[in-house]
C-alpha cells in the first residue's frame, strides 16, 4: 500500500515572520496525522529557518529547484550538495513554471533529476500539459515525452527513489478545474507507462496531483486509485487550508 504524501510549494512567497507563524501552525495542525507524510518546499533563503523549525518533526522540507552542476562558476545557482547541507529531503524538478517561464527543457530537467539522485535527494519530478495541449488532445503525448526524459536515460528503476507530480498547467490559477476523474486518468497513464518497463516500480511509485488542490476537493481527489497525495501551491501558504488537505491525506 502506497503511503500518501502532501508537499507544500511556497513558490516565491515568504518572510521570516510570516514563515514562523506558518510553520508553527502547520506543525501543530499535523502533529497527530501519522498515516501520511508531509513536507514543505521553501525558497532558498528560508531553508535554514525551515530546518530549524521542522527538524525532529513529522514534516520534512526541501527546495523548489537546483542546479545540475555540483559546483562551479554559475552565479546565482544552488548546487545539490548545498541543499543537503540544510537537511533537505526533497527537491522539485521540472515544475511548469520553470519549464514555461525559465525555458527549462526536458534535457535540463533530466540532468537535474540525475544530480538530485546522485546527491541523495528525492526529486519530485513534474509533468503536465498546457490548456492548448489539452484542447488539442495531446495530453498523453506531452506527459509521455516529459516522463520519457527520465525513463529513456535511467529506465523505470530511475524512478524507484523519486516522486512524480502531475500538474495540469491549464488548471492552475486559471479558474478552470480538473475533475478527480480527469486527474485520475492521467495518473493511471503515468503509472501504466512505468509499469510497461517495471511493474514493481510502478506499483510503489508515489504520484502527486498538483492541479489547484483545495480543502474542498482534496478528499475526492485523494480517493482516486492512482492519486497518492498532492503538490500544493497557494493553499500551502494558509495554515488552515494546508492542514485540512493534510487531514484529507491522512484519512
Amino acid at each position: 500500500m502506497r503511503r500518501r504524501l502532501v508537499v507544500g510549494n511556497w513558490k516565491m512567497y515568504g518572510r521570516l515572520d510570516r514563515n514562523k507563524a506558518l510553520l508553527e501552525g502547520v506543525l501543530a495542525g499535523v502533529r497527530d496525522f501519522t498515516s501520511a507524510d508531509y513536507a514543505v518546499c521553501v525558497p532558498y533563503p528560508y531553508l535554514a529557518q525551515a530546518q530549524s523549525a521542522l527538524q525532529g518533526s513529522n514534516v520534512a522540507w526541501g527546495a523548489q529547484n537546483l542546479s545540475q552542476y555540483e559546483e562551479g562558476a554559475f552565479t546565482g545557482a544552488v548546487a545539490p550538495g548545498m541543499l543537503m547541507d540544510f537537511g533537505c529531503r526533497y527537491v522539485i524538478i521540472g515544475h511548469s513554471e520553470r519549464r514555461g517561464l525559465f525555458h527549462e527543457s526536458n534535457e535540463i530537467a533530466q540532468a537535474k533529476f540525475d544530480a538530485a539522485i546522485k546527491a541523495g535527494l528525492t526529486p519530485i519530478f513534474c509533468v503536465g500539459e498546457t490548456l492548448s495541449e489539452r484542447e488539442s488532445g495531446v495530453t498523453e503525448q506531452v506527459v509521455a515525452t516529459q516522463l520519457d526524459a527520465v525513463l529513456n536515460v535511467f529506465g523505470a528503476k530511475g524512478l524507484a527513489k523519486a516522486i512524480v507530480a502531475y500538474e495540469p498547467v491549464w488548471a492552475i490559477g486559471t479558474g478552470k478545474t480538473a475533475s478527480p476523474e480527469q486527474a485520475q486518468a492521467v495518473h493511471a497513464f503515468i503509472r501504466q507507462r512505468v509499469a510497461d518497463l517495471d511493474s514493481h516500480v510502478a506499483q510503489a511509485l508515489c504520484i502527486l496531483y498538483g492541479g489547484s488542490v483545495k480543502p474542498g476537493n482534496a478528499v475526492e481527489l485523494f480517493a482516486m486509485q492512482d492519486i497518492d497525495g498532492g503538490l500544493i501551491g497557494g493553499a500551502s501558504l494558509v495554515v488552515d487550508d494546508f492542514v485540512a488537505i493534510c487531514r484529507a491525506a491522512a484519512k
